[in-house]
């Protein structure tokens, strides 16, 4: 049984959607966490790709074990092979699926600080942007140029010849400018804010110059509080200076809502996958009635 607020705000949420010119979606770890990928915590798939590190070092995170300091560089890559190669891997999830069917017929796009391809790989890439980079992507770590490389098939041959919990050091991938040593594309001291980056965060500020005054919908999934001014923030001030703005936070521990903009907006304080699956059972059921010609909202 729902209860009446979460039942009132799955039909705002799916008439907001209806009602909408535009959606920009917000998309943080917490949608990876409700698709079942949780770079933030010992569950099932982290034990089941990254045991023997776990084991090993005591790494209790995909996430803690990126920035974890290994003592040597062989153990490190061994680490970065892995957890590229899980993000190859791994399928899309549920919830990138449900969020498809949903805005599919809208003009939408999606910014994200998610690293996991998850959003590339159900959407096509012109509607995304990756403002915090993205693990399929190799950078010189100085950088000494204003290039990223794809990096499938050096993946698929280091992960290839792990030993244990290192790799050999001539597998190390290296610059092919300079001959550093290569960094992942994703926010670090060393990332690389050059004309890729530009590129990304260009392709949203054409959306937003586009629809700014048309009804835009806000829509923040599984923002957390530990980097606000990528997502949260915006959305919050954008909210309040566009007129035909609303905001819909969804996220079942950090969804707020500031006092200025609460008559503009809500929050769904609930699993995203869960809210996903409901407005789409209330959808369906909405059409399947609208059809017959017997209802009309």
């Amino acid at each position: 049984m729902f209860d009446q607020l979460y039942q009132d705000n799955i039909g705002i949420l799916l008439q907001k959607i209806e009602e909408a010119d535009a959606i920009l979606v917000g998309g943080a770890a917490g949608m990876s966490a409700a698709a079942g990928f949780n770079w933030y915590r010992t569950d099932e798939t982290f034990l089941n790709h990254f045991g023997k590190f776990a084991e090993k070092y005591n790494i209790e995170s995909i996430f803690y074990g990126f920035y974890y300091r290994f003592i040597t560089r062989e153990e490190r890559w061994a680490y970065i092979a892995t957890l590229i190669k899980f993000v190859y891997d791994s399928k899309v999830g549920q919830t990138y699926l449900d969020l498809l069917q949903l805005i599919q017929e809208k003009d939408y796009f999606i910014i994200t600080t998610n690293q996991d391809a998850q959003f590339s790989k159900a959407f096509p890439e012109k509607r995304v942007s990756l403002i915090q980079g993205d693990w399929r992507y190799f950078q010189c770590s100085e950088p000494c140029h204003d290039q990223v490389y794809l990096n499938k098939e050096q993946i698929e041959i280091i992960y290839a010849k792990i030993e244990g919990t290192r790799i050999s050091p001539d597998l190390i991938p290296k610059c092919p400018k300079c001959g550093r040593f290569m960094e992942p594309w994703v926010r670090s001291p060393q990332f690389l804010e050059g004309s890729t980056f530009k590129s990304e965060l260009n392709k949203y500020q054409v959306f937003m110059m586009r629809n700014k005054y048309k009804r835009i919908l806000f829509l923040e999934l599984g923002v957390g509080t530990m980097t606000p001014k990528f997502i949260k923030e915006p959305f919050w001030e954008m909210t309040y200076s566009l007129p035909r703005a609303y905001y819909i936070s969804i996220n079942p521990k950090d969804a707020i809502i500031p006092r200025k903009i609460e008559e503009k907006g809500i929050t769904i304080n609930e699993d995203i996958a869960r809210v996903f699956k409901d407005t789409l059972n209330v959808k369906t059921n909405k059409d399947q009635r609208d059809a017959s010609g017997i209802y009309r909202f």
